[in-house]
């Protein structure tokens, strides 16, 4: 069972892992030859890349893996991610606004959820994403080194599947989903995020920007077995038990951006 430190441990480990690749990029693209123009002003462009979609399931009762209450399963697959992105820069000032939507259909799921008999599956689903960041910039020889904090948005569908077979004369049924120790959320949820870029002139009013972001969406709360005609594990209560859906996501983005003189 993963300790609540160890927990915290890996939510900020995955951090500074996109905050060390992201870096790392900064510093190979700081060698090109353009110089980064930071001019006020409004600022346009689209943006594409890799997608890192991270899920914990916790059976927080024991219900699934019967009589072990607050057991993990974690569910992740890479990804592609795409949107657009429109910000603006501060005459005088090292700092810019930013918002983005992004466009995904990131799915994973597991059938970890019963590990003794595998007829339980845990999906998430997560269709788009939304950020809105404040961000610092600093000149760094030809390019400017930008780091963006803020909320995030995501509309995440998630869901846990339950499948049953009886026997009739010595023979199996099909399988069948069980809707009482089964649900399906489609829901919007709110976190926040933490990125770092680095950007660097193209010609005319157009940028290049690599940058890698990640984005922590909480949790969420979900419920089965819902006519509590079992107990919520080894001599649990009957009643309806709790599951509990943590959602995150890494990104790493190429973005060519155009900047709007006012």
């Amino acid at each position: 069972m993963v300790t609540m430190k160890e927990r915290v441990a890996l939510k900020f480990g995955a951090a500074r892992r996109y905050s060390a690749v992201c870096l790392s990029a900064a510093l190979a693209i700081s060698s090109f030859p353009n110089a980064a123009d930071a001019a006020s002003g409004i600022y346009a462009g689209v943006f594409a890349g890799a997608a890192d979609v991270r899920n914990r399931i916790v059976d927080v009762d024991g219900f699934s893996n019967w009589g072990n209450p607050g057991y993990i399963v974690d569910y992740d697959d890479p990804g592609f991610a795409g949107g657009v992105l429109v910000g603006k820069r501060f005459e005088g000032l090292p700092v810019r606004i930013e918002i983005d939507a992004g466009f995904a259909d990131l799915s994973v799921d597991t059938k970890g959820l019963d590990p003794a008999h595998g007829d339980e599956t845990a999906a998430s689903t997560l269709r788009w994403f939304a950020t809105a960041r404040a961000g610092v910039e600093h000149v760094l020889g030809p390019a400017t080194v930008v780091a963006t904090a803020g909320l995030a948005a995501a509309q995440i569908e998630s869901s846990v599947t339950d499948l049953d077979r009886e026997l009739v004369d010595g023979m199996p049924t099909p399988w069948r989903m069980d809707p009482d120790d089964s649900f399906h959320d489609r829901l919007t949820k709110i976190g926040w995020v933490i990125g770092i870029g680095v950007e660097t002139a193209l010609v005319d009013a157009w940028t290049l920007r690599l940058e890698g972001s990640y984005l922590n969406f909480g949790r969420s709360k979900h419920t089965l077995n819902h006519s509590a005609n079992n107990r919520c594990g080894r001599g649990g209560e009957r009643r309806a038990c709790t599951y509990r859906i943590e959602n995150r996501l890494g990104l790493l983005r190429l973005a060519i951006i155009r900047k709007f003189a006012l």
